[in-house]
């Protein structure tokens, strides 16, 4: 009978087995697909403009890829396009060598010095036949990437031309950086470009970043910098940039592989062939005066591209000849830089206002007549602080500078003094709060002025309520700031705790007399109280002993109200960690109301 049984038990355990080594073999299949599928339609998407199917269809395929890939890690290619989604912390950033030094262009804001250039490169060749290559001046970082076999390897900064540091986790995330190669390439070369942050995506995180509480980024190439260097991939990634292919560097010998490499121009078209993003915008030019004509049309159309440049570059085409034009100290002979001056008018000042940030800091504004600027118009723009208004000499009046540059803000650079009246007087900083009248002060050693009402400024208390409703603190959905407005102006909310006191039946058909900029009416609907979930923005049933014991290890609350049957789900310790004085007062003052004794 033994026997008997053990024959039957066999079979299914072998047939088991051929099932499990069936259902893995699909697995490697369909991994196989999905990447090939997914790489696909990214190629076209972020290199042809074209969408191949909707976004739904796209995330379900990419979660279906990293669900099979987290049930076999050992299946995942190197390649795959979950890669761009980033995940890796990078504590430090490795230093590495350059296999080739990444030397910096002579460059050159003057047009005769271009054409001492051109004429010295012809004296040099010597009648030898040669174009040369114009092309647009990324405004950006840039970066080496290494691919070995069709595959990125490694990716570094510049850093100091000799030594940069190797962020390939975050450059893995960019869209328009291939992983894998298509078509025919190189064994072994590196694609040099410039990374740079598009503007409607660096506007877009900057909204973002004023809605949390954060700090805007002050211009595209210094935020896209910075993400290059974040420790985080994940974040990294939901920056957006964009890498612009400008370089091909091979070793000696490189076989051809049947690719026209022998041209700058060649190089380029192949590498846009292998999956990169080559910008259009390049011109092959003969003479003199095709390079000058290529240098205006874009000192004056550069404000309607999609990124950032701030000049161009002028190469040798013939790549053959670069080593007989040979090297200066610090730059190639074969090429130079003509950088557009910045753009700068000047407009009459009408007055300077003042406005209060979330923390108090006072910074004053200067409001101007309206000016176009680099393909927008220029109503306002900071002056810093009063240190900067008294370096300026700031007076009743003045024309004021201002300039945009490589940048999306415009700043002011200076005072138009030939067209200062005669016995202007100079202005003075405020002394005052502008909102709430209350005497600034200025920390010994700081360079800004601020407002030390924190309770009774109106701007202050609305900054803290909005940080705290905010994604990145407690991500309060239905809860913005035009409605944290009503509910102030309402008398209903002042401070944090008062959040957590507020009654469904007081928000019910409370609405502003104020029309907002899109014309709408901010109210509380049923929807949006529903949205709220008050309930659960009050007190939650979670984990009670262990969040009441967090809270009174980090306020050094005692007090017998402190309930261990409900927690609070909105306070969020590294919110407390921040501003733990006022927190534990507005907590102390929501426990006396009793919120947190048993429902």
């Amino acid at each position: 009978m033994r026997l008997a049984r053990s024959r039957p038990a066999t079979a299914n355990y072998s047939q088991f087995t051929n099932l499990k080594i069936e259902l893995y073999m699909d697995s490697e299949q369909r991994i196989a697909e999905l990447t090939q599928l997914i790489d696909r339609y990214n190629h076209e998407y972020y290199m042809n403009d074209r969408s191949l199917v909707s976004d739904f269809e796209f995330d379900a395929l990419l979660r279906e890829l990293i669900d099979l890939e987290r049930q076999h890690p050992e299946l995942a290619l190197p390649t795959s396009p979950t890669r761009r989604v980033g995940g890796e912390v990078n504590k430090t950033f490795r230093q590495v060598e350059h296999r080739f030094p990444m030397l910096s262009l002579g460059n050159t804001y003057s047009i005769g010095e271009i054409e001492e250039f051109e004429a010295r490169t012809r004296k040099l060749l010597d009648g030898v036949p040669f174009t040369y290559t114009c092309e647009l001046k990324y405004d950006g970082v840039a970066i080496g990437l290494t691919y070995r076999h069709g595959e990125l390897v490694q990716a570094v900064t510049r850093g100091n031309g000799a030594v940069g540091d190797d962020i390939t986790d975050n450059a893995r995330t960019i869209p328009t950086i291939p992983l894998k190669l298509q078509g025919s390439y190189p064994d072994d070369f590196e694609a040099r470009g410039e990374v740079v942050y598009p503007f409607e995506a660096f506007e877009s995180m900057n909204k973002l970043r004023e809605a949390e509480g954060d700090e805007p980024f002050a211009n595209p190439r210094n935020a896209a910098s910075g993400s290059l260097e974040l420790q985080n991939s994940a974040e990294c990634a939901k920056r957006k940039l964009m890498f612009c292919m400008y370089f091909m560097m091979l070793p000696p010998e490189t076989e051809q592989v049947g690719l026209q490499l022998g041209t700058h121009s060649g190089r380029l078209e192949a590498a846009s062939q292998m999956g990169f993003k080559v910008q259009p915008y390049i011109k092959e030019c003969a003479t003199i005066e095709d390079i000058k004509f290529f240098i205006d049309f874009w000192d004056k159309e550069r404000w309607n591209l999609p990124f950032g440049i701030d000049g161009v570059v002028i190469k040798v085409n013939q790549t053959d000849l670069w080593d007989r034009l040979g090297m200066t100290a610090k730059s190639p002979r074969w090429a130079i830089a003509y950088k557009f001056k910045a753009e700068r008018v000047s407009t009459p000042l009408i007055e300077i206002t003042y406005h209060v940030g979330r923390t108090g800091i006072v910074t004053p504004v200067a409001n101007m007549q309206p000016v176009p600027l680099g393909g927008t118009i220029v109503r306002r723009a900071t002056l810093c602080n009063a240190d900067f208004m008294a370096k300026l000499d700031i007076r009743e009046g003045d024309h004021l500078l201002v300039e945009k540059g490589g940048e999306i803000i415009p700043k002011i650079v200076g005072v138009d003094t030939q067209q200062r009246k005669p016995g202007a007087s100079v202005i003075q900083y405020t002394t005052t709060c502008p909102v709430c009248g209350t005497p600034l002060v200025r920390a010994e050693g700081t360079a800004g002025h601020y407002c030390p009402n924190q309770d009774g400024c109106l701007p202050q208390q609305l900054g803290r309520l909005e940080h705290f409703v905010s994604r990145k603190a407690m991500n309060i959905d239905s809860l913005g700031s035009e409605k944290l407005r009503l509910l102030h102006s309402a008398g209903l909310v002042r401070n944090i705790a008062d959040l957590y006191s507020l009654r469904r039946e007081q928000l019910i058909g409370l609405n502003s007399e104020i029309v907002n900029s899109e014309g709408r009416q901010p109210s509380f609907s049923q929807f949006t109280i529903h949205n709220l979930n008050l309930s659960e923005l009050f007190c939650h049933y979670i984990d009670p002993c262990l969040t009441f014991q967090k809270m009174k290890n980090k306020l050094s609350i005692h007090s017998e109200k402190l309930r261990c049957s409900f927690a609070v789900a909105s306070l969020n310790l590294r919110l407390l960690r921040r501003r733990k004085s006022r927190v534990k007062r507005d907590f102390q003052r929501h426990l006396d109301r009793g919120v947190f004794n048993t429902l």
